[in-house]
């Protein structure tokens, strides 16, 4: 038990230097390795989570002047629509107008043609009233036999 005790010792000694330089090298990799490791890691990181936020960002900003396009182009159909309500209405008040002169026109004609053609038939009775008694007369000369006629007269 004497001799494992021994040896144990001796091999407990003969590795404190190894253990010795592991811990040196795990502190260099700590500090030369890792932790500039962990900096670059961080910073990488910071700049994607940036990137991400600026990304992020410029959705939203698209979408604020999307929607602004949006409401303009609407605004302005509005507009259009509105102009093109307002010239029908225009053409159809013409219309109204011209539509409303043209009866009028019509319509005095109408009554000047209906005066002249009482005018007309007016002198035209007066003219058969005038010459119905000499049509009467030579209507009974050519069916009676002229002494009848005169018998009649």
């Amino acid at each position: 038990m004497d001799e494992l005790l021994r040896q144990l010792a001796d091999l407990a000694l003969g590795a404190i230097p190894t253990l010795i330089l592991f811990i040196v090298l795990v502190l260099a990799y700590r500090f030369i390795l890792y932790a500039p490791l962990m900096r670059t890691r961080a910073e990488r990181r910071a700049r994607t989570a940036g990137a991400l936020e600026k990304s992020h960002l410029a959705v939203e900003q698209a979408d604020l002047r999307s929607q602004e396009y949006e409401a303009k182009l609407r605004a302005a159909r509005a507009e259009i629509f509105r102009a093109r309500e307002q010239r029908l209405q225009r053409l159809n008040a013409d219309r109204d107008s011209a539509l409303a002169a043209t009866r009028l026109t019509a319509q005095q004609r109408v009554h000047e043609a209906q005066t002249a053609l009482e005018a007309q038939s007016s002198d035209a009775r007066k003219h058969i009233e005038a010459s119905a008694a000499q049509l009467a007369a030579q209507v009974l000369a050519a069916v009676l036999p002229p002494a009848a006629a005169e018998s009649s007269r």
